[in-house]
């Protein structure tokens, strides 16, 4: 009874995973005439082998563009190379995106207006910075019976931020916190 050695795959035990490519290219295209753009070439309509033995003399790949068109586009380019600036402009576009953070304001009930004029410096320099605020009452104890001191202060401190921006949400109880979310006015949304 001769048993063969079981295969050795990294990760736990399972088989390595094969991503497909994101295009068909050379072989794959499964299409009889095709619509060829790029470098070094005349733009036309050829036949997938004549497009293939251009590819083949240039040392490049035919790579399929865009399926979805009649007749499919294909470019006849090195497909690494095509891959690593897609994935780089990705990345730059990715990092240039502005992450929008939700900055929390903290109140009780009876927070004195001097207090609330304070944090309402904070939240106007955190909305005009492109970010949102979060503001919320917090009711300890017996404090929940008011209510609606809470959704009074929440409101005037939206009013007192009217200029810059806009309720996202209005005030809602929670459990014995009162949240409202104001956002910057350029980024408008319907209030809830």
């Amino acid at each position: 009874m001769s048993t063969s050695p079981r295969p050795f795959f990294p990760r736990g035990g399972r088989a390595p995973f094969k991503r497909e490519a994101e295009h068909n290219i050379n072989e794959r295209i499964r299409h009889t005439e095709i619509r060829l753009v790029g470098e070094n070439i005349t733009p036309g309509i050829f036949t997938v082998k004549q497009a293939l033995e251009m590819a083949i003399e240039q040392g490049l790949d035919l790579v399929e563009i865009s399926p979805n068109a009649t007749p499919p586009v294909c470019r006849i380019i090195d497909y690494n190379k095509f891959l690593y600036e897609k994935k780089r402009k990705e990345k730059e576009i990715k990092a240039h995106a502005k992450k929008v953070e939700v900055k929390e304001i903290r109140f009780t009930p009876n927070t004195d207006s001097h207090d609330i004029e304070f944090k309402a410096k904070h939240a106007e320099s955190f909305i005009k910075e492109g970010n949102k605020v979060r503001t919320f009452v917090n009711f300890k104890g017996r404090a929940i019976v008011f209510k609606e001191r809470g959704e009074l202060l929440l409101l005037q401190f939206a009013d007192r931020l009217k200029e810059v921006a806009v309720v996202e949400q209005l005030p809602t109880l929670e459990g014995k916190r009162m949240f409202m979310t104001l956002a910057p006015k350029g980024k408008k949304t319907a209030a809830k």
